[in-house]
């Protein structure tokens, strides 16, 4: 079963209609970024070791490629802005409905990080705080504030690219969506598309040099 949409096959994403949805999906309806998909099979990630929020989940689909790299995408309209290019994507049920990068430098706030801005979106579509079912994908390792709330916002499965020595807190400063003290622990995918997430966050920095 596919993790966190509650099917034995991902299901194709539907641009959704809720009154509530964001502008940033309805983008990738508008540009016909979102076509159906057939879901067969999985990749392993083997991660040996003692047990991390990085050896929670083995499991890659290849469904999970296709929403990182929707993610990768919203990253790049960051820069537009002067943001780092981070991207973040909310799938649920097998059809996306939130799309967020960050924002922290437009909006002149320190939490405006495309995570918490995709689980906020995400939030409004399905009409609660709890953002079940669903999987986030985001290009860059998350920090100890958007793991957090993605540990209060119950997300049963993440999927990130990059990892982030510095301020990694899903193994490598800490790692905190695998804490045993708190209340939830979502499953963990790292490294996908990781290459290509560190290149485009090392070519923006390179560029400020």
């Amino acid at each position: 079963m596919c993790p966190g949409v509650g099917a034995a096959t991902c299901p194709g994403v539907r641009a959704a209609s809720s009154a509530n949805m964001d502008i940033g999906v309805e983008r990738w309806a508008a540009n016909g970024l979102l076509p159906n998909h057939d879901v067969s099979g999985m990749l392993r990630l083997r991660s040996p070791g003692p047990a991390t929020s990085e050896t929670m989940s083995e499991h890659l689909f290849p469904r999970d490629e296709y929403f990182m790299r929707l993610a990768l995408r919203e990253a790049e309209r960051a820069m537009e802005h002067e943001d780092v290019p981070i991207g973040a994507v909310v799938a649920h049920g097998g059809e996306l409905i939130a799309a967020a990068h960050n924002e922290r430098e437009l909006r002149q706030d320190p939490t405006a990080h495309a995570e918490i801005i995709a689980l906020r979106e995400a939030a409004r579509a399905l009409g609660t705080w709890r953002v079940l079912d669903a999987v986030l994908y985001v290009t860059l390792e998350p920090c100890a504030m958007c793991a957090g709330a993605i540990v209060l916002a119950r997300v049963p499965r993440v999927v990130f690219g990059a990892r982030d020595p510095k301020a990694g807190a899903c193994g490598s400063v800490l790692d905190v969506l695998a804490e045993p003290r708190l209340n939830h622990r979502p499953e963990v995918a790292p490294g996908l598309l990781a290459g290509e997430c560190g290149e485009l966050l090392s070519a923006f920095f390179a560029s400020r040099r």
